[in-house]
């Protein structure tokens, strides 16, 4: 099984309203907790009770559709609100996230890391030593994964910073931004995934959950043709729409069930009706 390390803070961890996107079922994308790959579901991060649509999902549908009847896992690592800073060598963060990876690793090939930090240091000057910092970290974490050549997707941040609500301090966005450009075009293996066209939630700071689909689509672009992505791709509102029509399987269908009995939303009897009617179906 293939795998991608999620980094960052909250864009990456996913704050995008659950309700306003069709959730995605994918019996062939796993996410780690607890140390065993369960089946992918929304929130994939559980970094707060908050957590919400992230772009992690989006790119793993897209990577199924290019390798089918394979599977990828999702290790989620980022963390709300953390800053470059909490993201040093010798860090919490990055000890965990290098943990995780590692443990994954037993069971699987991680092909890619997708970062998404900047928000939290976009005021106070912070970007002025935001690159060092940047390109040290990802040193590390291929020096400690062994995994000299694997391909760092980078995240723009959102144009719509500076203006509204919590994002309205990030008004160095731009500067990390600049940044975030210049790293992934003198990196190698490190390519930069635009936020061009992205809107936010109503607190101004998170990227809204359509935003986010699109945002792991562009991440997954950027992943399979090792290219930096500059500009809208052409099919994201179409493939959007087209997922939400997909037929599940027979797994994904009784998941989905079990999901709606675990939350309350129907009695054991309308469970086991439901269940056995998509046995009988197959």
């Amino acid at each position: 099984m293939k795998s991608v390390l999620l980094i960052g803070q909250s864009n990456m961890a996913g704050r995008g309203f659950l309700q306003d996107v069709p959730m995605i079922y994918n019996e062939n994308i796993k996410m780690l907790r607890n140390g065993r790959w369960q089946m992918m579901a929304e929130p994939v991060h559980v970094d707060r009770h908050i957590a919400g649509v992230g772009p992690a999902t989006s790119f793993a549908q897209a990577w199924t559709e290019d390798h089918p009847g394979e599977s990828i896992g999702l290790i989620p690592c980022a963390e709300g609100g953390s800053s470059i800073d909490e993201w040093a060598v010798d860090s919490v963060l990055t000890r965990h996230a290098v943990s995780e990876a590692t443990f994954a690793m037993e069971t699987s090939e991680i092909v890619g890391i997708l970062w998404h930090q900047g928000e939290s240091d976009s005021h106070g000057a912070r970007y002025q030593a935001y690159e060092e910092k940047l390109i040290s970290l990802f040193n590390h974490l291929r020096k400690e994964l062994n995994a000299p050549d694997i391909p760092i997707m980078i995240g723009e941040l959102g144009h719509y910073l500076g203006e509204d609500g919590f994002g309205k301090n990030a008004v160095e966005y731009k500067q990390i931004n600049q940044i975030l450009f210049n790293v992934a075009h003198a990196e190698n293996n490190v390519y930069f995934v635009t936020a061009k066209g992205f809107t936010a939630n109503p607190d101004g700071i998170h990227t809204d959950a359509v935003s986010q689909r699109k945002f792991g689509l562009r991440y997954y672009e950027a992943f399979s043709k090792q290219m930096h992505v500059l500009d809208v791709l052409d099919m994201e509102h179409e493939w959007i729409d087209k997922e939400a029509k997909r037929e599940l399987t027979k797994n994904e269908r009784i998941f989905v069930q079990s999901k709606k009995f675990a939350l309350g939303q129907m009695s054991f009897e309308e469970f086991s009706i439901r269940v056995s009617h998509i046995n009988e179906s197959e």
